[in-house]
């Protein structure tokens, strides 16, 4: 589950930001890698969730591998995004494994799970810097789903 999707914007070789999601169900991240795939196929993704045997749950291995695979094909750094709060432990362990240069091209992410994703990854497809794709990202809390007037 945790290699990152490898296709090219139109004219280029790749993406530059890509996304890794932590969750811990493997349908759920599942599920919205295959929204963010849709929205912004040129955006590298890879999912780390769920535990063997289909239980709930983080694997910080697992979310290692996802983070290495994306680091790989994104030239401009990787946002991670969490399901639960309890996910940052498996991420904070997998950060800690990679290699200072790779650390410093992640940048972790406190948005809305699904939204954020699919902001952070249409903003990245469009050409956004890491930066501006975990802003696009943090957006997703302060969006309305309905009107309210």
């Amino acid at each position: 589950m945790a290699e990152a999707g490898r296709a090219a914007a139109p004219g280029t070789e790749r993406a530059v930001v890509g996304l890794v999601l932590v969750g811990h169900s493997a349908e759920v991240v599942r599920g919205i890698a295959a929204m963010v795939a849709q929205a912004a196929p040129a955006v590298p993704v890879a999912a780390a969730g769920g535990l063997s045997g289909g239980r709930l749950g983080t694997n910080a291995l697992e979310v290692g591998d996802a983070l290495r695979s994306v680091l790989a094909v994104a030239d401009d750094g990787v946002l991670a995004l969490l399901d639960l709060g309890s996910a940052w432990m498996a991420l904070e362990i997998a950060l800690d494994e990679l290699p200072p240069e790779d650390r410093a091209r992640v940048q972790v992410s406190d948005a809305a799970f699904l939204e954020g994703a699919v902001l952070a990854a249409v903003a990245a497809g469009g050409g956004a810097t890491l930066a501006e794709a975990a802003l696009a990202a943090d957006a997703a809390l302060a969006t309305p789903k309905r009107d309210r007037g």
